[in-house]
């Protein structure tokens, strides 16, 4: 029995997993698989978690959550903290109810992250979270610059140092963070916290597209967002008062469309840039 089969509480039915990149059609079919098994959806998004952010995170529809009940959308305010840790105790226990009602847990999203934490079973503690250390290291990186700090980063985890863009100034201070706390890279922590493999049996689906078409489906989906009202849902984060710094607002879709809200673009300039990010993302997603 390798990891991914070691099982929790049904070893014969394992957790399905529908993966894939943006504007792969995760959501349909994830939709379709459990209104046949009689199952439900665990998201799998980082930016679903949030309320207030729906049309930029192409979350599932009122109709849609009728059809089918899903789990980890709309769990957190913008601006609120939701790390890895967080979402991988979230989803297990959110599995574990599911099969406890016997019904089929699906997992469905394209957070690298989330998945890998759920599926290769990897373990969390507080041990690397120091806030004031954080603080301080972008306290540093505003005074010396990113660059500095990413220069540190290839002397002590060139494996996350040549993972991350030299701009990813949020990764590459976590990176430090972890190092300078703990001793260990992110992934000599990664490798450590395996050692107990995963709750539960996963079977997985990647959704995947020529490329061509996926770009194609990627800039309709953007053309369909932006119609739908998207720069309002970005005004409305702001009026709220979620900071343009916020985590939420940096994604994709919603960091484009800050500049067309202040006025500093066009929209045609601001969906072409959404457009560009979002086939960028997939390209990336295609390599989990």
């Amino acid at each position: 029995m390798n990891q991914l089969e070691k099982p929790d509480f049904h070893p014969d039915l394992p957790v399905l997993v529908i993966a894939g990149p943006t504007a792969s059609g995760k959501t349909e079919t994830a939709l379709l698989v459990c209104e046949a098994i009689g199952g439900e959806i665990v998201s799998a998004d980082s930016m679903q978690i949030y309320r207030g952010m729906d049309i930029g995170t192409a979350k599932a529809t009122w109709d849609e959550q009728k059809r089918v009940p899903h789990h980890l959308i709309d769990i957190r305010n913008p601006g609120e903290r939701y790390s890895v840790a967080d979402y991988k105790r979230d989803a297990t226990a959110a599995i574990r109810d599911i099969y406890a009602r016997n019904r089929r847990p699906v997992v469905c999203g394209g957070t690298g992250q989330y998945l890998s934490a759920l599926i290769e079973g990897l373990s969390f503690s507080d041990d690397a979270l120091d806030l004031n250390l954080r603080i301080e290291l972008n306290r540093q990186a505003d005074l010396t610059g990113l660059s500095a700090l990413y220069t540190r980063l290839q002397q002590v985890d060139p494996v996350s140092a040549a993972r991350l863009a030299p701009a990813d100034r949020k990764r590459i201070i976590r990176a430090l963070e972890v190092f300078e706390k703990t001793g260990l890279t992110i992934n000599q922590q990664n490798e450590q916290s395996r050692l107990n493999g995963p709750d539960f049996s996963f079977e997985i689906f990647g959704l995947s597209h020529d490329r061509p078409l996926l770009y194609e489906r990627i800039n309709r989906r953007v053309e369909s967002m932006v119609s739908a009202g998207l720069a309002d849902e970005v005004r409305q984060l702001l009026a709220q008062g979620t900071s343009q710094d916020s985590t939420c607002l940096q994604a994709i879709g919603y960091k484009e469309m800050l500049p067309f809200c202040r006025g500093e673009i066009n929209l045609a300039d601001a969906i072409a840039s959404i457009q560009q990010a979002t086939r960028r993302y997939a390209k990336r997603q295609m390599t989990w």
